[in-house]
């Protein structure tokens, strides 16, 4: 008989190698809710009831793509993101806690304004974009990618929280061809690619076997490629009291800062995440 109890130390036996035991509590903890419904705190007074078939093929095949390293997130297909939910896939980075803070930073910054004017540049499942939309009042949003399976993704998560978005498929590079030089934005939002390729050998498998690396990786040669292009693009279509935020590079942070200040950006400030890391930038034009 399969219980909940022998579920678990099947997760901690296979899955061991790949994860450490919090993570690996974490994993367990997810599926229950997925498959059962069940929050953690009931999960102590269930664990020694039996399961059924069916609900033992569903453990059973989500550990099976953990032990191969794919993310709990696309397994499910969704993510949670700033008390929402959404729909991904290994087309689109999956949302993660320090990209909320970024959020939470925009909003409270801008809470008592209205129609603000925004862009998030680099868009992919769409949650800073859709976020934003939900919280600030009569904002008009727009967000762009390189990836037209990444906008279908944001797309398809706009539809299922009732906000509308413009998405336009574009690279970011070559900015000067698509938009009007009238254009102008009060906000201007980017967590672009900027893990440098040294980088990479820290990181874990199932980041690099299952998330696109065009929305990850830069060249070591080149590791403010985006956030010089975007910051050009905030020259010429930022608003006069205007504010572009960035996601960095903790690693990169007093660079990118210089990077600001050299193109004329004043009052430019680097912000820790919860982690007391440098992991966010706003600036004014």
């Amino acid at each position: 008989m399969s219980n909940l109890l022998s579920i678990r130390q099947q997760f901690e036996t296979s899955l061991s190698p790949i994860y450490d035991r919090e993570e690996i509590t974490n994993l367990f903890h997810i599926t229950c809710e997925h498959i059962l419904n069940l929050k953690r705190m009931q999960l102590t007074l269930r664990m020694q009831e039996a399961l059924t078939g069916e609900e033992l093929q569903q453990f059973n095949l989500i550990l099976e793509q953990l032990i191969s390293g794919k993310p709990i997130q696309h397994i499910l297909g969704k993510a949670p993101f700033y008390g929402m939910e959404f729909f991904v896939t290994e087309d689109t980075l999956i949302p993660r806690p320090e990209t909320e803070e970024l959020v939470d930073l925009i909003i409270k910054d801008t809470q008592d304004k209205s129609g603000l004017r925004l862009i998030d540049i680099g868009t992919g499942s769409g949650c800073i974009a859709i976020s934003l939309a939900k919280h600030l009042q009569d904002a008009r949003v727009e967000a762009v990618d390189i990836s037209a399976a990444a906008i279908h993704v944001a797309q398809e998560n706009a539809r299922q929280h009732q906000v509308n978005i413009d998405f336009k498929c574009l690279d970011i590079l070559e900015w000067e061809l698509t938009f009007d030089d009238q254009q102008r934005f009060d906000i201007i939002v980017s967590n672009p690619p900027y893990i440098t390729q040294e980088e990479k050998g820290a990181m874990h498998r199932n980041v690099l076997q299952f998330e696109p690396h065009t929305a990850l990786f830069v060249e070591d040669a080149a590791p403010l490629l985006f956030y010089d292009y975007i910051a050009s693009f905030a020259e010429q279509h930022l608003e006069k009291d205007g504010v572009l935020y960035f996601e960095i590079n903790q690693y990169l942070a007093e660079e990118t800062k210089d990077l600001l200040l050299k193109k004329g950006f004043a009052d430019v400030q680097i912000l820790n995440d919860i982690n007391a890391v440098p992991r966010m930038i706003k600036a004014k034009f």
